[in-house]
């Protein structure tokens, strides 16, 4: 259902007006004839910062795209190539591109594909990590595709685009698709050659060791064959220390444009869901700012305080209670493992 609302009979008049309003205003821009040489280019709006809810991008001093809202991709459309040109990313409804946050010069090789994803944060409060660590920034992946490698498969781009989330791994059941993505970049081995079907995916920590969050990714549902798209993780994982901005999810860019589709996510195992309930140990306070304390009704076996790439960075045993310490360790999402006599894990999800 969420497929076919997006792409109503309304919307894609839409899509097909922006593309050719789009080109013009690119070549116009540009001062060339539609004889020069271009290149094709998608842009993707996934910055979260709230003040971004929707920009002004500007083609040297042109108004290029008017209100362009989060989370919405542009059409793959003929951008000038072989000389120089100015971007500038300014707050909705400014005047001219002397409002511009963020400015960058390019010049577009005309054999290439691009795929640029605005990122990061603007704002100077209200956000943490703050916009210091992850300022706003433009995102380049120059070998996009528009259309799948392979006819009848998918070919899936995965982005990390969430400023609180550290370093992950994507998984499809035991195997690893993508291998520690950070802030700010592509999958390092590019496109996922994928047949088309309804897949379950896993983001976990850095080590491939616990499922952080799960999605389905219904390829075959939404008539993904032949094509390519771009997954972008995008939102906060922790709202509340982000000025209650969108949540964490994982959302796919269409080539055709138009809004991102959210990926469904999925319960987490039932290993893995009993192993985060904390009924029978109290973690207080939760967000942390210097410590941490935890309460078992018995004494554990182990407990440990580790890193969304799986380092422990402490651990206490045979106790009941204790506390550690954690005002040093940068702001972001931890974990606190506890090991039971009997074996049995819980864990509880820390933010700092």
């Amino acid at each position: 259902m969420i497929f076919e609302s997006i792409l109503s009979n309304k919307f894609a008049l839409n899509l097909r007006q922006m593309k050719k309003t789009l080109l013009s205003v690119f070549l116009i821009a540009a001062g060339i004839s539609v004889n020069a040489q271009t290149a094709r280019v998608q842009v993707i709006h996934n910055s979260a910062d709230l003040i971004a809810d929707s920009v002004d991008v500007y083609l040297g001093t042109t108004l290029l795209l008017d209100n362009f809202a989060f989370r919405t991709a542009t059409p793959f459309i003929d951008a000038p190539a072989g000389v120089p040109i100015t971007i500038g990313v300014a707050p909705k409804n400014s005047t001219s591109n002397a409002d511009a946050v963020y400015t960058t010069t390019v010049t577009l090789d005309d054999t290439k594909k691009y795929i640029l994803i605005a990122n990061g944060l603007v704002s100077t409060t209200g956000y943490s990590p703050a916009s210091t660590a992850v300022p706003f920034r433009l995102s380049v992946y120059d070998m996009a595709l528009e259309t799948s490698a392979t006819a009848g498969n998918t070919s899936l781009l995965v982005m990390h685009g969430c400023t609180d989330a550290p370093t992950v791994d994507v998984k499809a059941g035991a195997t690893t698709l993508v291998n520690d993505v950070a802030f700010g970049e592509f999958c390092s081995t590019g496109y996922l050659d994928l047949p088309e079907s309804d897949y379950v995916i896993d983001v976990t920590t850095s080590d491939g060791a616990t499922i952080v969050k799960r999605y389905s990714a219904p390829l075959t549902t939404l008539n993904l064959g032949d094509s390519a798209i771009t997954v972008v993780a995008s939102g906060f994982l922790n709202p509340t220390m982000n000025s209650s901005g969108p949540a964490f999810g994982l959302w796919v860019a269409l080539a055709k444009g138009g809004a991102l589709i959210a990926l469904p996510e999925q319960p987490l195992p039932a290993s893995v869901a009993d192993a985060l309930s904390n009924s029978a140990v109290k973690v207080y306070p939760n967000p942390v700012n210097d410590i941490v304390n935890f309460e078992s009704d018995k004494i554990v076996r182990e407990a440990a305080l580790i890193d969304f790439s799986g380092r422990i960075i402490s651990r206490v045993a045979g106790v009941k209670k204790g506390i550690f310490e954690m005002g040093d360790l940068a702001a972001g999402i931890y974990l606190l493992r506890v090991t039971n006599e009997d074996g049995s894990v819980k864990l509880v999800r820390l933010t700092k």
